[in-house]
């Protein structure tokens, strides 16, 4: 058997019907911008392998550091130890952060990221109010989320992630969320009413900054949610920034949280954390939320953990990705996929049968305008298959089509990429 027969025999993928799904593309290398399959075929990665890939493919500088980490400490318990790795990328995020973050909370991927975050500052609430008998006397233990969003496929996570095909099947026993519109200039004040009217039970507020991500790359207004963050805080809510996507540079700087001048009190990060070499998630929390950790009361210790908790490996990864964003000006990288996205976003405009055409640092995204706009709108699957006949994969979300580049594509592959996309319109 070759190897897409065996995959078909033995391997479930993920977000994929299993009845009729289309045969898997067998990948057997890839470098920078460049996906090869098992025929020599070349694929431009447009969305950078699910949003992680930010360097290009076998970088070898992080390769390299990783393999040398592999010869020294490749992992360790992280439950009465510790190890350099862990330590410098600590260091290393908490200056680099938007806002005043005390300390860093290691996890396996996004899912757990937000988990953490979710279950840290329900916990706070419970840990700083009074207790009777062991038992909590706050009732402050609800959360708000924005509709349309997504945050992870844990039960947490699923739970401040809007009701959708992603989560049909476990409605029922879903967390108790209260959902919000995303800001506009309509509904703002309407939106600090209904948050008024729970203020004294909601635990925390989790959002995305800037872009929903597999909500259908969703964009909105900075100002706004500036406000929004901003009331809510007077609330005395803690506010979780899910930056598992829009982290290390992807909407034009190096956190979305620093287009706006209200902090949050947590911070989610994993994707472009390595690079997208290997899997990490790191939940980061202000003093105040660590404070309320700090007590002689054991039971209010917080009780989450995994086994590969601040993976060495991982933190040499991430680690060496922040020294090549150092090293590279990658920065500079950044401005200018932007400044194309947005150029090539005004010829867009230009086309018929497309809607909602947006851009914000390296996304790229808009609507084909045929059937609804959900997730298991089929044309998915046509734009996907015309892209690859011609070397660039895409995997568009629905009907909605974006591009999320590594920031190493050269100028030539992009225009590659916007030449390809006008041609399947």
């Amino acid at each position: 058997m070759n190897l897409i027969e065996r995959d078909r025999k033995y391997i479930w993928h993920p977000f994929t019907p299993q009845k009729n799904m289309n045969a898997p593309v067998a990948i057997t290398k890839a470098k920078d911008s460049y996906l090869f399959d098992e025929n020599g075929n070349a694929y431009i990665d447009a969305i950078s392998s699910w949003w992680v890939n930010i360097h290009g493919h076998s970088n070898e500088y992080i390769a390299q550091k990783i393999y040398d980490q592999a010869l020294q400490l490749e992992h360790i318990i992280f439950a009465g130890f510790t190890h350099e790795p862990a330590v410098k990328l600590a260091e290393r995020l908490l200056k680099i952060l938007p806002g005043n973050f005390s300390k860093i909370f290691y996890s396996d991927d996004g899912s757990t990221s937000t988990e953490v975050a979710i279950k840290m500052s329900i916990q706070y609430w419970w840990n700083v109010r009074s207790t009777v008998n062991g038992q909590r006397s706050t009732t402050k233990n609800k959360l708000l989320a924005f509709k349309n969003s997504y945050h992870g496929d844990t039960f947490g996570s699923m739970s401040v992630s809007d009701r959708s095909v992603f989560t049909l099947a476990f409605h029922d026993i879903l967390l108790d969320v209260i959902f919000i519109d995303t800001p506009d200039e309509n509904n703002i004040s309407s939106i600090k009413e209904e948050i008024a009217k729970h203020e004294n039970s909601i635990a925390a507020f989790i959002y995305e900054p800037l872009v929903q991500g597999a909500g259908g790359i969703k964009m909105y207004d900075a100002v706004l949610l500036d406000e929004l963050l901003y009331f809510i805080q007077q609330k005395n809510i803690i506010c979780i920034a899910d930056e598992v996507m829009t982290g290390f540079g992807r909407t034009g700087k190096m956190f979305a949280s620093e287009y706006m001048q209200t902090k949050p009190d947590i911070i989610c990060l994993s994707k472009g954390i390595t690079g997208g070499v290997m899997a990490l998630g790191v939940t980061t929390c202000s003093e105040k939320i660590y404070n309320a950790y700090i007590t002689d009361d054991a039971r209010k210790t917080f009780f989450h953990g995994h086994s590969f908790t601040a993976n060495p490996l991982a933190c040499t990864a991430a680690n060496a990705s922040l020294d090549l964003f150092e090293k590279n000006n990658v920065l500079a990288q950044i401005e200018n996929i932007s400044a194309q996205n947005i150029a090539f976003a005004a010829q867009l405009k230009q086309l018929n049968g497309i809607k909602n055409v947006r851009a914000l640092g390296t996304i790229l995204a808009f609507e084909i305008a045929q059937g609804d706009d959900v997730y298991l709108n089929n044309i998915s699957q046509v734009v996907t298959a015309k892209a690859l006949e011609k070397g660039v994969y895409i995997r568009p979300l629905g009907n909605t089509v974006y591009i999320m580049p590594p920031y190493c594509i050269t100028n030539e592959e992009l225009e590659k990429v916007y030449a390809v996309l006008t041609e399947i319109l």
